[in-house]
């Protein structure tokens, strides 16, 4: 399979500066981020995902992602779920704090001991469900976690961040509309280093080896591998012109 980006969990902390809860939300994803599971974990911009930021978008439907929400407005659950897929968890910290005992949090910008504790208990649950998520097997395809039944269809491998994650995108015109792809330049890469030259033969193979990381629509297939062909062979050409 391509060598493609370790799985790790992404984080998409709410971005809401109005209430207290949306701090909480931030600091608590930056406490695991850089001291509770540092190696696995990034941090998905929201701000930058709703803005179109490809990166971050590619990361949200290539790997399993935890949402985690101020109030239950779930802006940051319902901006995944829209671009991305659902994600494979998510807080609120107002339900936190409830199910804990919690007094509310106070200060936006400074928060108050209660405030700090639901930071505490927040990242807690949080660090908790990434060892959940990185215990399960996940399917790339379908951005969702397997069944028991179900095998793993590559390994999984290593992001540094979202919005630089190493999950290289392509755009592909495929029946007169443009298309956003994962992974072809690794696989692209693989075939040409194994001598595999373009032609019809190969268009069945290539894609059946890039739906693997992305779903092509039922009664397109034809029209995929004609359009992944022709990428293909523009790949190889420019290798020979640069080798």
């Amino acid at each position: 399979m391509p060598d493609l980006p370790k799985k790790k969990v992404g984080i998409v902390a709410c971005s809401g500066e109005e209430m207290p809860e949306g701090t909480v939300t931030r600091l608590a994803a930056l406490r695991v981020l850089e001291e509770l599971r540092p190696d696995a974990t990034v941090t998905i911009c929201l701000p930058l995902f709703l803005a179109g930021g490809e990166g971050d978008r590619a990361f949200a439907r290539f790997y399993p992602t935890v949402a985690v929400d101020g109030c239950e407005l779930r802006c940051a659950a319902r901006a995944t779920e829209m671009y991305s897929g659902k994600p494979a968890a998510s807080l609120v910290v107002t339900d936190i704090v409830a199910e804990q005992g919690l007094e509310r949090p106070q200060g936006c910008r400074r928060l108050n001991a209660a405030g700090r504790a639901a930071v505490e208990a927040t990242a807690e649950r949080l660090a908790g469900l990434v060892d959940t998520l990185l215990g399960q097997p996940w399917d790339r395809r379908r951005g969702a976690v397997m069944a028991v039944t179900e095998q793993p269809q590559v390994e999984a491998v290593e992001a540094t961040c979202a919005c630089g994650s190493g999950i290289p995108i392509t755009r592909l015109a495929v029946n007169g509309r443009v298309v956003t792809l994962i992974a072809l330049p690794p696989i692209f890469e693989q075939f040409h280093q194994a001598g595999k030259q373009p032609g019809d033969g190969l268009a069945r193979e290539l894609l059946e080896t890039v739906r693997i990381y992305n779903p092509i629509p039922a009664g397109e297939e034809a029209a995929y591998a004609e359009a992944l062909l022709r990428e293909y062979a523009a790949f190889c050409a420019q290798k020979e012109r640069t080798s």
